[in-house]
C-alpha cells in the first residue's frame, strides 16, 4: 500500500476515535447532569382495629357511677376517673373549670376536660363529646322528673373517645389530636336560646390554650344505639360540607352504610354549632337523628329507656373505626 494512502487511513481512524470518545463523554456528562429521580418510600401506617366490646365496657363504667348530673357525686367521681385514665394513656390533660350560672339561675362548676396528643403539633383535629347527663327524663311519659342513666346520650360518645385514646401512639408527630369532653351540654331547655351547650360555648370563647386553633373537628352525640341512623346533620352541611361527606364516605367504605346514610336531615343546636359559630372551627356532628316519632331523636331520648341494653358494640365500633380511618388516612 502506498505510504501516502496508509497515512491518510491512519489520520481518518484517529479522527473517528476522537469523535466517538467525545460523544461518549458527552453522554456520560448528560447522565450526570440529569440523574434519574429518587423515589422515597414512606412506611405505610396500618389503621388500628377499634374494639367495640371495649368501648361498650367504657359505657358500662360511666353508667356505674350513676347519672353524671352536674353538681353530683357521680359527676365528680366520673370526671376524676376520666382524668386519671387519660393521663395513664400518656395524654396531656387540662381541666377547664369555671363557675357558671344556668338559665334557671342555678350555678354549677363547669368542668371541661381536654386530653391532647402531640401538643406542639400545629396541625390539629378535635374529637369531642359531652360527658354530663341531663338532670331529668323530661321526655318520659310516666316519670318526666326521674333521672336516667344516659348510656347513649353522653356515655356512648365518651366511650368511643376513651377507647380511641388507646390507638393514637402511631400517629405522626406533626398531627395533633385533642379529645375534648364538654360539660353542661344537656342542662338547657328549648324555650331558652343558647341554654344548651354551655361547656362548648365557654370553650369556644375561652379555649384551653391562648391562640388555640384546629383545622377541623368531629362531635359525637348518641352514637351507640343498635338501630342508629347517622345522616348529614344540617349545621354540619352548612359549615363543613366536604368534611361531612368525606367522613360518611369512609364509613360506607368500611361497610357501615346501614348506619351512615347519605341523606340531609335537620340542623341541631349541639356543641358543634358553637364550635363552628364562635370558635370558627369546622366541626361535623355524628348524631343519631330519626324522622319518625316527632322529636327528631331516638325514642329513648331523654327517657329512662336510655340505658345500657340499647347500646350496641357494633355501632360503637362503626363510629370508632371511622374516626381511626379519618385520622390514619
Amino acid at each position: 500500500m502506498p505510504l501516502r494512502k496508509l497515512l491518510f487511513i491512519l489520520m481518518i481512524s484517529s479522527l473517528l476515535g476522537i469523535v466517538i470518545s467525545q460523544s461518549c463523554r458527552w453522554e456520560e456528562k448528560e447522565d450526570r447532569m440529569d440523574p434519574q429521580p429518587v423515589v422515597t418510600e414512606y412506611p405505610t401506617i396500618s389503621v388500628p382495629d377499634f374494639q367495640g366490646d371495649s368501648a361498650l365496657a367504657w359505657v358500662e363504667r360511666q353508667v356505674s357511677f350513676g347519672p353524671r348530673i352536674p353538681g353530683t357525686k357521680a359527676h365528680r367521681e366520673c370526671g376524676d376517673w376520666m382524668v386519671q385514665l387519660l393521663k395513664h394513656r400518656g395524654l396531656h390533660v387540662i381541666e377547664q373549670k369555671e363557675r357558671l350560672t344556668m338559665y334557671d339561675g342555678k350555678t354549677f362548676e363547669m368542668r371541661n376536660l381536654i386530653a391532647s396528643l402531640h401538643s406542639k403539633a400545629e396541625r390539629r383535629i378535635i374529637l369531642a363529646a359531652h360527658w354530663d347527663t341531663r338532670p331529668v327524663a323530661d321526655m318520659d311519659l310516666l316519670l318526666p322528673k326521674a333521672t336516667f342513666d344516659g348510656a347513649n346520650d353522653g356515655a356512648s360518645g365518651v366511650a368511643v373517645l376513651l377507647e380511641l385514646s388507646r390507638h393514637l401512639d402511631s400517629l405522626p408527630e406533626d398531627i395533633g389530636v385533642d379529645l375534648v369532653f364538654f360539660d353542661l351540654e344537656d342542662y338547657g331547655v328549648s324555650e331558652v336560646k343558647d341554654s344548651y351547650g354551655i361547656g362548648a360555648q365557654y370553650w369556644s370563647k375561652h379555649p384551653h390554650l391562648a391562640g388555640y386553633r384546629a383545622a377541623k373537628g368531629i362531635l359525637l352525640d348518641m352514637v351507640g344505639a343498635a338501630d342508629a341512623r347517622f345522616c348529614w346533620e344540617g349545621h354540619s352541611l352548612q359549615f363543613a360540607p366536604e368534611w361531612t361527606r368525606q367522613i360518611w364516605q369512609k364509613a360506607q367504605a368500611l361497610g357501615y352504610g346501614d348506619l351512615f346514610v347519605s341523606v340531609s336531615c335537620q340542623p341541631v343546636t349541639d356543641d358543634h354549632y358553637y364550635v363552628n359559630t364562635m370558635a370558627g372551627i369546622p366541626m361535623v356532628d355524628i348524631i343519631d337523628l330519626r324522622s319518625e316519632g316527632g322529636t327528631g331523636f331516638p325514642p329513648h331520648w331523654h327517657t329512662r329507656g336510655d340505658k345500657i341494653d340499647i347500646v350496641s358494640k357494633r355501632t360503637l365500633k362503626a363510629v370508632g373505626q371511622t374516626l381511626l380511618q379519618v385520622l390514619y388516612r
